[in-house]
């Protein structure tokens, strides 16, 4: 009888994921570690008549040392804190076998039976290598299957070679294997790396006729990466990919975005003409139903999002991405991996977050954690819109100059900061990137998908009832207390100006509520940066979305509530006035909230995800106190000073 489980364990890029899917296919879940926020994939195929349980291990080079990867896997062998698994599947890349029996020989040090996988033997042939299997198989002491896993090549063979695996221990391993400490080849009197460089450099001599193979290169990837890896050509080659990638996250995800709004703009509707009006409507149509629309809403960037990085992943580029930005990166104290999630970030901070799953080292991810939202997410653009609009009226230049630098103050915020906090809380350089270029392969759609579900799947069920929780709160605030129909109300009302009474009355709701008369309480805080009551209202609602800024302000001025600042619209908040009947929005107050919109951390959503991905509380609050005072400071810097040059 088979064992009831079995690990996938190999180097990163030598096909571990693909081989998971064709064995799981779509009967898969994903959690946590325990004790960690790194994903594992647990999925159930059938060996003869019996199902066993697969579960994807991250991939690593080596289980001897601190990266979260070879903690984890090393635990897993053990079995600490998981169940132990009954067998081990070693994937081997069959083009860089040297490289990858270091880990093979580590893993063979444990007790657990072991089947190693040959790879991508296609490619091998292609390059040249002919590789002896049964020798190769004597040598390991283990069962050794030629595969081509993106294919299918294989996998009857290797389920029968699981089937037929030993109990725990009793594999006999190879005799110059290098003896193991207690607990494997990391702990105390196991054996170094180098000793199994020498093992590894045995067995290769071993398993090709006539003598291992020099390191075969495939003439045709070496001109590529030529052009790759060049430090110009490789730049201007990344920022298409990447501007294709942007744009392609922007342009595609649109229209099922907008399907989902007005999904849940028409249940909205259902559920407000099937119920008579009152608290639970109201709780259930703007409470709940804004809350998971607010929530959903995202959920085709985020899958789109880690749809197309797999592919890019999977072809073999993001590595050679990562080389070119390395060393700009490192003078920040950011690594080369972090490009991707910042420049995902430009469409929204919740998927560029939990992209930082791609970065290897901790401390670096948690560097590109805080800083992420500093730049410019698509649900700033239209406070961007109104209020360099307000700044630079019939001066469509100077505002298009304006709207493009806040992109650039945002970049380089997050830049100083990255700087800041390696040289503070987060001292130390950035992990040296070490990385072997992997052979360039055709991407898989079928493991891009999977990724792509699972992501999806994870943001809802983690982020979600969080951010739905918050949405449910700020529309409590800012719908209690109810406020009567003030005389003015009802007079309108009587002359059949219904629509018109229904906007000041909504006015005057917004500003007796709770958020209202917070916004009056708080307001002397804002006061240094020029902004009255209702600028602090639209402030404060906004750290549910930042595009909520809008449609408070058009609500407030009498607009109604639309997301999108249109000429009317604009006009009436360009006019809108404070209590004492000047103007809001005066050169300098507009100049001061457009600063503090770009550097401020104005979404809970994106706090949210901060928790989960760092595991910690206190994470998301140094991101909100740290990025918050600096828009704060320098939002007063540029209000105060402005009005010291005579610019009100």
């Amino acid at each position: 009888m088979p064992a009831s489980s079995v690990a996938l364990i190999g180097n990163p890029n030598t096909g571990k994921t693909t081989l998971f899917n064709k064995l799981s296919g779509a009967r898969a879940k994903t959690s946590n570690f325990p004790g960690t926020t790194t994903a594992m994939r647990v999925g159930r195929t059938m060996v003869g008549e019996h199902p066993i349980d697969v579960i994807d291990l991250p991939g690593l080079y080596s289980l001897d040392g601190h990266t979260p990867e070879s903690v984890i896997v090393r635990d897993v062998l053990r079995g600490e804190g998981v169940a132990r698994p009954g067998a081990v599947i070693a994937i081997v890349d069959a083009a860089n076998l040297f490289r990858n029996l270091v880990l093979v020989g580590e893993v063979l040090t444990f007790d657990e039976p072991v089947v190693v996988v040959l790879n991508m033997v296609d490619l091998a042939e292609r390059l040249g290598q002919r590789l002896d299997v049964a020798a190769l198989s004597r040598r390991l002491g283990v069962p050794v299957i030629p595969m081509v896993a993106s294919k299918g090549v294989g996998l009857d063979a290797l389920r029968a070679a699981v089937a037929a695996l030993p109990a725990a221990g009793e594999q006999v391993r190879p005799a110059d294997l290098p003896a193991a400490g207690p607990d494997g080849p990391a702990s105390i009197g196991g054996p170094s790396i180098e000793a199994f460089t020498t093992w590894a450099e045995g067995v290769l001599a071993d398993a090709y006729p006539g003598g291992a193979p020099a390191a075969a290169l495939d003439a045709r990837t070496e001109r590529i990466d030529r052009v790759l890896t060049h430090p110009v050509s490789g730049t201007l080659v990344f920022l298409g990919v990447m501007g294709a990638l942007f744009w392609t996250l922007f342009a595609l995800a649109t229209i099922p975005m907008d399907l989902i709004e007005l999904t849940f703009a028409s249940l909205g509707a259902g559920v407000s003409a099937m119920m008579a009006e009152g608290p639970i409507r109201d709780l259930l149509t703007d409470g709940v139903i804004g809350g998971i629309a607010g929530t959903v809403v995202f959920l085709p960037q985020i899958c789109l999002l880690f749809f197309m990085i797999s592919l890019l992943e999977d072809t073999g580029y993001l590595a050679r991405a990562a080389f070119v930005n390395d060393r700009i990166f490192r003078r920040f104290g950011l690594p080369g991996h972090a490009f991707v999630p910042l420049l995902t970030a430009h469409a929204c901070a919740l998927p560029a977050i939990m992209s930082t799953r791609l970065i290897p080292d901790r401390r670096d991810r948690l560097a590109t954690i805080l800083i992420a939202p500093f730049m410019s997410c698509s649900a700033r653009l239209p406070v961007y819109v109104l209020l360099t609009t307000l700044l630079f009226a019939e001066r469509p230049a100077l505002a298009g100059l304006a709207f493009a630098g806040c992109y650039l103050l945002g970049s380089a915020a997050a830049f100083f900061s990255a700087w800041l906090f390696s040289r503070t809380g987060l001292k130390g350089r950035p992990r040296a990137m070490v990385l072997e270029l992997p052979t360039f392969k055709r991407p898989s759609l079928a493991n891009a998908f999977f990724t792509a579900r699972d992501q999806g799947l994870a943001f809802l069920q983690t982020a979600g009832t969080v951010i739905v929780a918050i949405c449910i709160v700020m529309w409590w605030l800012s719908a209690y207390p109810k406020v009567e129909p003030s005389a003015e109300v009802v007079s309108m009302r009587t002359q059949g100006l219904e629509a018109e009474a229904d906007v000041l009355h909504a006015r005057a709701e917004q500003a007796g509520s709770y958020a209202g008369q917070l916004g009056r309480a708080i307001q002397p805080v804002f006061a240094p940066l020029g902004y009255d009551w209702q600028l602090t209202v639209g402030v404060l609602t906004s750290f549910l979305a930042r595009e909520v800024f809008v449609s408070t302000l058009s609500v407030l001025v009498g607009g109604g509530a639309e997301a999108e600042p249109d000429e009317g619209v604009m006009d009436r908040i360009r006019t809108m006035t404070r209590d004492d009947g000047s103007l809001v929005f005066t050169p300098a107050t507009a100049a001061s909230a457009l600063i503090f919109f770009v550097l401020a951390m104005q979404c809970l959503p994106t706090l949210a995800v901060t928790r989960k991905e760092t595991g910690k509380l206190k994470y998301a609050g140094i991101q909100l106190a740290y990025m918050t005072t600096l828009a704060y400071v320098t939002a007063l810097v540029a209000y105060q000073g402005l009005r010291l040059f005579g610019v009100s």
